[in-house]
């Protein structure tokens, strides 16, 4: 029985996107405003989810904040995703010596644990919203590139592959027009994922204070000023932790749609 598709978490996903994006336009706080009479003020009419420890409105810190960390978790799978195509599927049509390069640097970068990668990394550059599209894009490409690889593999192998590489047909017209659409489903999954898990690492590192840094603001940064005050302020930790959640689940839902299209085709084509 298929999978329906996930209504709910696409419904939350644009939501989110309008929010960030569209939200600023029709409210009329500014996120940057101190209000020295409304410090850590709890939700309410004229501020529905509350103001930080320096009395700035919190939903207009998270509008602003999601544009930050959606760009960012955006931006990075973009990045991630285009390189893990182009390494697996060199590594996959080619073979050879290109393959036992590919899982030379993969094993190498997997050596490190990811997010320890991250912190190495950020510690000796200063962050900025670029910076960090950058380095997670770094440390983020080898999990789409190694299933890139092993289905280029499969689709190397396939007849009308090896008859169309006897035929002299030019390798740049196989990978566009045979490898590519049998790899899409792959790709989007993996991309879905990735931004995901980009999101996930922005807003960690974030936490941590080697991310996003005042007076610019994330989803992970807001999350992090709330830390000192949340046994009085529990609103200021909550939403923005509540932002990340749905849109990594909504993501991880709409991946696993995604996965489930994939393996039904292949059960067809089987």
């Amino acid at each position: 029985m298929p999978r329906k598709l996930p209504l709910v978490s696409l419904s939350i996903l644009a939501a989110l996107v309008l929010l960030s994006f569209v939200g600023p336009l029709l409210y009329g706080q500014d996120p940057f405003t101190f209000h020295k009479e409304a410090i850590l003020q709890a939700p309410s009419l004229a501020h529905p989810l509350g103001t930080d420890r320096l009395g700035r409105d919190l939903l207009a810190r998270i509008m602003r904040g999601g544009q930050v960390s959606l760009l960012i978790g955006v931006g990075s799978a973009i990045i991630a995703s285009l390189i893990g195509l182009v390494m697996g599927v060199t590594a996959g049509y080619f073979r050879g010596w290109w393959d036992r390069s590919f899982v030379f640097i993969v094993d190498l970068f997997l050596t490190f644990p990811t997010f320890f990668l991250l912190l190495t990394l950020v510690s000796y550059i200063p962050a900025s919203a670029v910076i960090l599209v950058i380095v997670i894009s770094i440390t983020d490409w080898m999990g789409t590139a190694r299933l890139i690889r092993s289905e280029s593999y499969r689709i190397a192998s396939q007849p009308f592959i090896k008859v169309l590489r006897i035929a002299g047909v030019p390798t740049r017209t196989i990978v566009f027009k045979y490898f590519l659409p049998l790899l899409a489903p792959i790709f989007f999954t993996s991309f879905t994922f990735a931004v995901s898990g980009a999101i996930l690492a922005e807003s960690g590192l974030s936490y941590l204070g080697l991310g996003i840094t005042p007076p610019e603001m994330s989803w992970g940064s807001i999350l992090s000023d709330g830390k000192s005050v949340m046994e009085i302020a529990w609103w200021v930790s909550f939403f923005p932790g509540l932002m990340i959640f749905l849109v990594t689940f909504s993501l991880i839902q709409l991946s696993d749609w995604l996965q489930s299209l994939s393996n039904r085709k292949e059960i067809r084509r089987g």
